[in-house]
């Protein structure tokens, strides 16, 4: 059976820089904290920790001090920084320059609207890291939705500033757009007047759609290697299987159901902008090695 890795598939730019900087370091110390999973997948996690990465929540940061800590590209709120500071911690600061770019946006939108009586609505999951830090940009005070019932929390006469999560589905938030804009008109407002939208859906996750979609059509089977709480990875998968419905979701090769290849001449393999490379060759050589 013929196997091929999808050659659009590895980290994205964010993420490969976040993991260099921990290696760099790693190097020359052999110790580094970071705050949370540097990235959502469970190997990758697993090899950085045998080199002396060392994962901690807020409340073991809280508590640490004269050490140095690696903020991931997923970005932190204020609060961070200010604990960095009184627990005289040494940050390396890896956060994604889009998301960076974003967080000032956020700010900014919210200084604006605090004279306007106005509401930054961010498009995401309450607890992903990076919504924490772009809705600490705002004193916690932004609204944040996940859900099309979730826009019952917005205030349709007061002016609105929306923004997404960078590694949300851009149909999705399009649709969370046109749910928002059809709220206002029907409470008696005009969207242009009372609707400011940003593109803030990473580029690096929406253009691989349309190349990971060609990629799972040209092949019988489709192996997608993501850790099971990867945003992007959910939004990749579901636009491989929307083409390809034998395509299977794994984190680990023991995932593997071998019953998959039977009848199989040739498969893909392909994964989220958070899946190493080295993790998608390894799965390609067990299954090569088997079948």
């Amino acid at each position: 059976m013929q196997v091929f890795i999808d050659p659009d598939a590895g980290f994205c730019f964010g993420v490969e820089a976040s993991i260099s900087m921990a290696e760099e370091h790693l190097r020359r110390l052999g110790k580094l904290y970071c705050l949370g999973e540097l990235v959502h997948n469970e190997e990758e996690i697993e090899r950085l920790k045998k080199l002396g990465l060392s994962v901690i929540d807020y409340t073991q940061f809280e508590a640490l001090h004269h050490e140095t800590v690696l903020i991931r590209a997923h970005g932190e709120p204020p609060s961070t920084f200010e604990t960095a500071r009184r627990n005289n911690l040494i940050l390396i600061n890896s956060t994604c320059p889009i998301v960076k770019k974003l967080q000032s946006r956020v700010f900014c939108s919210y200084e604006e609207l605090m004279d306007e009586d106005g509401q930054v609505v961010l498009f995401g999951k309450e607890q992903h890291p990076e919504i924490v830090g772009l809705k600490g940009q705002t004193n916690s005070r932004a609204i944040v939705i996940n859900t099309p019932a979730e826009v019952n929390n917005i205030d349709f006469t007061r002016k609105i500033h929306l923004f997404s999560q960078t590694t949300k589905d851009e149909a999705d938030y399009r649709m969370i757009q046109q749910i928002i804009s059809e709220r206002i008109i029907a409470s008696g407002g005009d969207p242009e007047q009372l609707l400011n939208v940003t593109k803030s859906v990473c580029k690096q996750v929406s253009n691989r759609i349309p190349g990971i979609k060609d990629f799972a059509k040209s092949h019988q089977l489709i192996i997608f290697v993501a850790g099971k709480s990867s945003s992007n990875g959910k939004v990749l998968f579901h636009a491989a299987q929307s083409v390809n419905p034998n395509t299977h979701f794994i984190s680990e090769l023991e995932e593997i159901n071998h019953e998959w290849f039977i009848g199989v001449d040739h498969m893909g393999i392909t994964g989220a902008t958070s899946t190493p490379l080295w993790l998608m060759e390894k799965v390609a050589a067990m299954i090569q090695q088997k079948h």
